[in-house]
């Protein structure tokens, strides 16, 4: 099972989006379950999603300052838009969605 933690107006796709609550999604993982096909399984469009953490570590991002703030993935080249989407998941992963309208919180 993985948990998505829904924040901003992504937060609909929870059973229970009332903000002064947590708004986690607990989906039972398929073989080979990506981040991108869970996000599909539960009808989260990508580009409603500004930012993606697995695990606390921040794998794809819209925010261009995102090298300036030292995230590890940005230093290395390897994150931006749609980046990290394609990452397998673990029983027990902890995905972190944070919306277009949450862009600036994350910085």
């Amino acid at each position: 099972m993985v948990e998505i933690h829904l924040y901003g107006r992504l937060r609909r796709y929870a059973a229970d989006p009332c903000p002064d609550r947590e708004s986690v999604v607990r989906l039972e993982l398929q073989r080979g379950e990506t981040v991108m096909t869970a996000l599909e399984r539960v009808g989260i469009l990508t580009s409603d999603v500004c930012h993606v953490f697995l695990n606390g570590a921040l794998i794809s991002t819209h925010n261009s300052m995102a090298p300036w703030l030292e995230y590890p993935q940005a230093a290395s080249g390897r994150l931006g838009a749609g980046s990290g989407l394609e990452m397998v998941l673990q029983d027990g992963d902890r995905l972190g969605l944070f919306a277009r309208d949450m862009m600036m919180l994350v910085v």
